[in-house]
């Protein structure tokens, strides 16, 4: 495992500090978790990260408000256009 220095402010330390469980697991849940939502690792990884089953990861993540479908409206319309073509 590799380690990491941060340098945090005062304020930022006092509200992971609030956080329960260690600051450290706190710290790489957020970070994972922004990852995930910037699209820049996927549910898979993610979950495999934080030592979740991957629908454990995306059912979480869904309640913390990351939605699993990233789609604007064209998108969606086009997906639902698709499966009605299916029918």
């Amino acid at each position: 495992m590799s380690k990491v220095t941060l340098e945090l402010e005062r304020k930022v330390v006092d509200l992971l500090q609030a956080a329960p469980g260690r600051v450290e697991d706190t710290m790489a849940e957020y970070l994972v978790l922004e990852m995930y939502r910037r699209c820049q690792i996927s549910s898979g990884k993610a979950a495999e990260l934080l030592g979740m089953e991957r629908f454990e990861f995306i059912r979480y993540a869904s309640r913390l408000g990351i939605p699993y479908f990233d789609m604007d409206e064209r998108e969606w319309e086009a997906e639902l256009a698709s499966a009605r073509e299916l029918e």
